[in-house]
């Protein structure tokens, strides 16, 4: 048996499930770490950013845009808290997150003696927003616990994990037993009976519809196999973006799905909380609810489905696909019913300029396979209904956190990871000045993200609500900006200013030609609101 450090037992693990990249900041307790790193460096990257926050944002990146795990490592106390917000985030969006986390010596740890960094605590903290947490206590539980929390990580509903290691605890050596592959995953199992259910309802259903989630993002042939054979529009927002391709003749986004929802009389809910529909648009008897979620917690959570399918989505609509010939109907083509919603959409989408044209230059601008990642701003929100999407996992949205200022990061992350795609961040003013010092990291890496900055000088959704429900009494929701031409500049950055639409699609060619960091700034004034086309009313029950 080899003779290892706790550190290097963790680094050894890491590379053997397939993990070569590490975003994470050094910093004394984690110094054993890093120096595991440096003599891994032949086979291991470490990618140092300037923020905590965005060493776990780029995990989180990658994550999204692989659909693997990834891992990230930083200081406890502070360091954890700075990136608590994209733990949380991850943890929202079931995204395979594994945190490495230093810690004060091992002796003391919550004794309350005032070390430096030292947090009560810390491993109940890394509990509340990641779905497994542990402790690793000697060089002999490293391989063990870095293999369970990457089983944990990726097995069942996908979630962060954390692991702690205390200071002495990483430098500590002994003869340590590297496993040979990685733990298995669980098998899957088929309920015939539920699929036989799921299979009767769809398959006699007069005008079925299909809601996506992030769950079902590796069931795009699948989704559309079943859509095809219901004659089911499939509606996604968000996460579920891309699995079927906006071009896909049934495809619709949530405005128009919120329109058919009222006649649907069956939906097919997969990998999604389906909240939206249950909290807002309302369930009543008319219609008939299956749900495929590989949590066997999910679909009960608001309402008793008519069916559930509990497994990875894809086995189990391959399952529901032989069962439904035995009972599928006949249905007339919806075409010209769809069209005609989507003429709907296109009059109001008319009136949300200048956002339209703006994702019109940047979906010109950005190939089908290329990976868009939005931003809480005016152009994030557009984006959600009005940008067109073709492909899984290239629209990276932050799911029900909605936290301000994690694109950039994000996005960073998505490019280290998948370094041959296009990535666009698009970020407002607000956002992007969270994580404004990633610059140096972009130009630091070489990671060639185009981040495109609109500057209207505000927090605009602030703002607006300031204006309408508040009598325009404005207060904190105005913003000091620099030139960020020249603060790209400084930086060593390409940088590109673009006041219309024409002048951004023309950047944007530009910049990505340049396959290095580059920043387009666009400054604009108030736009107008997309709320309506998100927020919508209840229409059943």
């Amino acid at each position: 048996m080899p003779r290892l450090s706790t550190a290097e037992a963790t680094v050894e693990t890491l590379l053997l499930h397939g993990l070569d990249t590490v975003y994470a900041l050094p910093g004394l307790h984690q110094d054993p770490l890093f120096d595991a790193f440096y003599h891994a460096s032949d086979r291991l990257r470490v990618i140092h950013p300037r923020h905590e926050q965005t060493a776990a944002y780029m995990a989180l990146g990658s994550a999204l845009a692989t659909g693997k795990p990834q891992a990230f490592g930083v200081v406890p106390g502070p360091g954890l808290l700075n990136a608590g917000a994209a733990l949380l985030t991850a943890y929202g969006m079931n995204a395979p997150v594994i945190g490495l986390i230093g810690q004060i010596p091992q002796a003391d740890i919550d004794k309350g003696h005032g070390h430096l960094h030292e947090i009560h605590d810390q491993l109940g903290l890394m509990r509340h927003i990641t779905k497994w947490a542990e402790r690793i206590r000697s060089p002999q539980e490293a391989p063990t616990l870095v293999s369970q929390a990457i089983w944990q990580a990726t097995s069942g509903r996908p979630r962060p994990v954390a692991l702690e290691c205390a200071l002495d605890t990483w430098a500590r050596r002994s003869e340590v037993v590297i496993p040979d592959a990685p733990l298995p995953l669980p098998p899957e199992t088929i309920d015939d009976e539920a699929v036989e259910t799921a299979a009767r309802i769809l398959g006699q259903a007069e005008r079925p519809i299909i809601v996506l989630g992030g769950g079902a993002m590796e069931a795009s042939a699948e989704i559309i196999k079943l859509a095809e054979m219901l004659e089911a529009p499939v509606s996604s927002y968000r996460r579920g973006r891309g699995i079927v391709p906006s071009s896909h003749r049934l495809a619709v986004n949530m405005p128009i799905g919120h329109r058919l929802w009222k006649d649907a009389d069956a939906v097919l809910a997969v990998g999604t909380r389906f909240f939206i529909q249950n909290g807002n648009w309302g369930i009543d008897d008319g219609l008939k609810v299956v749900r495929v979620d590989i949590d066997p917690d999910e679909p009960e959570r608001f309402r008793k489905p008519d069916a559930a399918l509990v497994g990875d989505a894809a086995p189990q609509l391959r399952a529901l696909i032989a069962a439904l010939g035995r009972h599928n109907r006949k249905r007339p083509s919806r075409a010209e019913e769809l069209n005609g919603h989507r003429a709907w959409f296109a009059g109001r989408l008319s009136k949300l300029e200048p956002q339209l044209s703006f994702l019109k230059a940047i979906r010109n601008a950005l190939p089908e396979d290329g990976i868009f990642v939005d931003e809480v701003s005016q152009m994030g929100f557009a984006s959600r209904v009005a940008l067109p999407i073709e492909k899984p996992r290239t629209f990276l949205s932050p799911g029900y956190q909605d936290n301000l200022g994690w694109g950039f990061g994000t996005a960073l992350g998505a490019k280290a990871a998948m370094p041959d795609r296009k990535v666009l961040a698009i970020a407002g003013d607000g956002g992007f000045m969270y994580q404004v010092g990633e610059l140096a990291t972009a130009a630091r890496h070489n990671i060639a993200v185009v981040v495109v900055v609109f500057d209207n000088g505000a927090f605009g959704n602030v703002k607006r609500i300031q204006q309408e429900r508040y009598g325009n009494r404005l207060i904190a929701s105005d913003l000091q900006n620099p030139d960020f031409g020249k603060l790209a500049d400084s930086f060593g950055i390409a940088s590109f200013k673009a006041l219309d639409a024409r002048q951004l699609e023309d950047a944007l060619h530009k910049a990505f030609a340049l396959n290095e960091p580059a920043l387009v700034w666009v400054p604009h004034g108030d736009v107008p609101s997309p709320w309506d086309l998100i927020m919508m009313p209840k229409v059943r029950g």
